[in-house]
């Protein structure tokens, strides 16, 4: 099989016009890790048939693969094929290819989500505390509480002792209960610096009266510093509002530019052929499990800004969101526009029939093949954890060069 070519000048193109292309990178993510264009996503070809249809929608979607030397295209044009997918193309030269032609090559995983995150905190200097000023506020049994948004199970490897967990997008949901006295400082986190950040300015933007400020560095920051992390803790949030949190996080997702429809005018989106349209329920994954509106993948909400990468590689394609409480959906909403896409909320829909049942889940790839994450577990080198944290404080720079992002912070 022949795989039609396309350069990289016409790709970053399309990039630029926001011109629908799935970007992908047939690598495993271990390789994938090591080196690829800011918004080319992971697909290794051996995966395929088990994610393409989840991830890739629309079957007549422009697709690119390439690779750096191995010889997947072919393969991966094969399996593209046999599901149905009539636009695949490679990378002229592979990866190679764009490195000669002098565009910037990102390493890591959700690169361009960590990107952003860096950008948003050079824009609005969002605040933060060092793991030694955070430990002594907690020494001093100062009035702080600590809110961890990532997953639940990161949060249970290992985190901060005494701290909650409130998963990203239930922030602004949860800081009202965790935090009801508006002297008490709020302290985000997560394993690094992205979630952390835009925790922290999600809840700035949305108005809390409380001073909110990002642990600087996350769990590896408090790592390096020699502080204790605690294992195995089950503490969570719980739902409550602070005062006008409803309104404030619609001012702000109006602010970035999103979008509200009804479900006829859903209906109609989801209706065109022509343009790929990801639906995403943003709620935890209880709420979505007890019920939610058909046709829409779980998946919660600081997660999804974090891994947008992996849920929707589809660069240039619709975005639409649901939660019955909209608070979740607008933040997310409001993060993902400024990251330069096209996002919808969905309002109601809730009174109609729901589905019930768990999320359908991707299967994991094969541990030998997945890139190790400096800032999961508590298995990475001292070396390994601030080597991440100085190739993160050098993305903005590297967004420069690159050109191609986009990327606007309200």
């Amino acid at each position: 099989m022949t795989v039609p070519a396309i350069a990289p000048s016409k790709i970053r193109s399309m990039l630029l016009l926001r011109e629908e292309i799935a970007l992908l990178d047939l690598r495993h993510e271990a390789a994938y890790a090591t080196g690829h264009p800011l918004f080319a996503a992971n697909m290794a070809a051996n995966r395929i048939t088990l994610e393409a249809e989840v991830r890739l929608p629309r079957k007549d979607v422009p697709i690119v693969v390439f690779d750096a030397g191995e010889g997947l295209v072919v393969e991966a044009a094969d399996r593209f094929a046999a599901l149905g997918y009539t636009d695949v193309r490679q990378l002229e030269g592979g990866l190679e290819g764009w490195r000669k032609a002098g565009f910037e090559i990102f390493i890591d995983v959700n690169s361009y989500a960590k990107a952003f995150g860096e950008l948003v905190e050079s824009r609005r200097h969002t605040p933060s505390l060092s793991a030694e000023e955070v430990a002594a506020l907690i020494a001093s049994d100062a009035d702080v509480r600590v809110l961890d948004v990532r997953r639940p199970d990161e949060y249970a490897t290992m985190n901060i002792p005494g701290s909650v967990s409130v998963p990203g997008a239930e922030l602004v949901l949860c800081a009202g209960r965790v935090a009801p006295d508006s002297e008490t400082t709020i302290v985000v986190n997560c394993a690094g610096r992205t979630r952390s950040i835009i925790g922290t300015q999600s809840l700035i933007n949305a108005g809390i009266a409380n001073k909110v400020v990002a642990l600087r560095n996350g769990t590896i920051g408090w790592t390096l510093a020699n502080q204790t992390l605690e294992h195995g803790a089950d503490r969570h949030g719980g739902i409550g509002l602070f005062e006008g949190a409803k309104d404030k996080a619609r001012e702000v997702a109006y602010r970035a530019g999103v979008r509200y429809l009804n479900p006829n005018e859903a209906a109609a989106l989801e209706a065109e052929p022509t343009r790929t349209l990801y639906r995403f329920d943003v709620r935890p994954v209880g709420d979505y499990a007890a019920g939610h509106i058909k046709g829409f993948r779980h998946y919660a909400g600081g997660q999804l800004v974090q891994e947008i990468d992996m849920a929707a590689p589809v660069r240039g394609a619709r975005i639409l969101l649901t939660d019955d409480r909209g608070i979740g959906a607008d933040m997310t909403a409001s993060w993902l526009a400024q990251m330069g896409w096209e996002v919808y909320v969905l309002e109601g829909g809730y009174d109609d029939a729901l589905e019930a049942g768990p999320p359908q889940i991707l299967p994991k790839p094969d541990p030998q093949h997945r890139y190790l994450r400096p800032y999961e577990g508590t298995e990475a080198s001292r070396d390994a954890m601030q080597a991440y944290l100085d190739w993160e404080y050098g993305l903005v720079e590297q967004l420069k060069r690159d050109g191609t992002h986009g990327f606007v912070v309200i």
